[in-house]
């Protein structure tokens, strides 16, 4: 089980706030989700069920291919940022 301890590790390492409300909510909705796991294993021959890549069957499905159109120069890119080091724009570090 998730506890809430662990949750609030997380949150502060993704530089989220949380209250302490969302996090028993978040707790609760995690327990739930591993007690579904739980009885999605206990289906007999769920080993031999290939999972699901799309919701829905798409074999009709048409994809366009893809086409260079315009874009912006790097120039114009960096134009737009605050901080940019390198031709590469510059972000703060969200994860370890």
């Amino acid at each position: 089980m998730i506890k809430k301890e662990e949750l609030k590790k997380l949150a502060e390492k993704l530089m989220f706030k949380m209250s302490e409300e969302e996090y028993e909510t978040l707790e609760n909705e995690f327990e739930t989700i591993i007690k579904q796991m739980e009885k999605i294993n206990q289906l007999e021959g769920i080993s031999n069920v290939e999972p699901m890549t799309f919701p829905f069957e798409n074999s009709g499905a048409f994809l366009r291919e893809d086409e260079i159109g315009d874009y912006l120069t790097t120039d114009e890119v960096l134009s737009n940022t605050k901080y940019h080091l390198n031709d590469q724009v510059k972000v703060p570090k969200v994860v370890e």
